[in-house]
């Protein structure tokens, strides 16, 4: 008895993709399905990148397809595609960049930079073309993180200048531009236009998505940076105690007033694990990030632990995932990663770069 493409799609609707929680069938990743005799290939296009658990998924789909009685070889051929999202009415996507991630806290002090980093680069690991923006003016630190010394070069065009590139990410910050203790004494309109120019004054280059390690804090600035730059979707960073799920919570809100989509709730700092005995202690509480994230109804990310080896690796420009990929932390933040690409990827896409631009002429 021959194998049916219907029998295929059947089996693949028991099988569960780890990262989108949903059947390949459901989920719509299903293509190209070809059957020459008993033998059967096809292809799983994801819409997150997954380089890291490419081989897991493969296997997940091929031994659904194996249970199907006289089959014989099976083949699933697993990739991804990344496209543009919506954003926020009346503003105009970045050149270059088809997703921007904004990574957001509502007080400082909460690993806010660490995190958007080992993100950034967590998704660059998962196989996505990312890049960073280092949207805190007063207080750049991705230059540091990254290991980044000198000065960007200006593009061809003598309009744009091109991204420093630091362990795979394309990288801009004010911190590039200016001398280490120079402090940046401006206001606020001038921090805006800062921030503005280094977005699209950045020759960015074909990115899947564009990390915005925003300032600290929900006041008139980063509700500005908020209305007028194009975010896909918003990450929030917070520590379990209640004195910064306060501020926390402000920073969800801000984004709610202006329509930009919350990702979901990262918790840093979550539990301290003793380096000489193991001890674990949770010095800010327990499950307040969760408790968060049950009130208004979005995701809890993933949680990370207070290691002093986060810190180190981030102060010597080495950051997590690229100093020890293997280590927990490393999988935490690409677990992470996948869970906010998937997130994106279950936004509205943008169609608007498909319409033809309407010109009207006297003639």
């Amino acid at each position: 008895m021959s194998i049916t493409e219907s029998q295929v799609q059947e089996a693949l609707k028991g099988a569960v993709d780890p990262n989108m929680q949903k059947d390949f069938v459901s989920a719509k990743t299903v293509r190209n399905i070809k059957i020459e005799g008993n033998d059967v290939s096809f292809d799983i296009v994801l819409p997150y990148p997954a380089k890291t658990v490419q081989g897991e998924i493969e296997a997940l789909a091929e031994n659904a397809v194996k249970s199907l009685p006289g089959v014989g070889k099976v083949t699933a051929n697993v990739a991804w595609k990344i496209v543009a999202h919506a954003v926020q009415r009346g503003v105009k996507p970045v050149p270059g960049v088809r997703n921007v991630i904004a990574v957001a806290s509502g007080k400082g002090g909460v690993g806010k930079s660490t995190t958007a980093v080992n993100l950034a680069l967590a998704l660059a690991a998962e196989g996505a073309k990312v890049g960073i923006l280092d949207a805190d003016i007063y207080g750049p630190s991705q230059p540091t993180m990254l290991g980044i010394t000198g000065r960007p070069e200006a593009a061809e065009d003598g309009q744009h200048l091109l991204p420093m590139l630091g362990h795979g990410l394309q990288a801009m910050s004010i911190g590039f531009l200016i001398d280490v203790e120079t402090p940046m004494v401006w206001r606020g309109p001038m921090v805006t236009q800062a921030l503005e120019q280094l977005l699209n004054q950045t020759k960015w280059e074909d990115l899947d998505y564009l990390v915005v390690d925003l300032p600290p804090g929900t006041g008139d600035i980063q509700l500005t940076l908020a209305q007028r730059v194009p975010v896909t979707g918003a990450v929030i960073v917070t520590t379990p105690q209640e004195i910064a799920l306060i501020d926390a919570r402000k920073g969800l809100k801000m984004f709610e007033k202006v329509n930009i989509p919350i990702l979901g709730v990262v918790e840093n700092m979550s539990i301290h694990i003793c380096s000489k005995c193991g001890h674990e202690e949770r010095i800010f509480g327990e499950g307040g990030g969760e408790r968060m994230c049950k009130d208004y109804n979005v995701e809890f990310l993933g949680a990370l632990p207070l290691d002093i080896h986060i810190r180190e690796q981030a102060d010597s420009g080495k950051p997590t995932v690229v100093a020890d990929p293997d280590s927990r932390a490393a999988q935490i933040y690409r677990q992470i990663a996948r869970r906010v690409a998937v997130k994106i990827g279950e936004l509205a896409a943008d169609h608007s770069a498909k319409f033809p631009n309407i010109v009207i002429q006297n003639t």
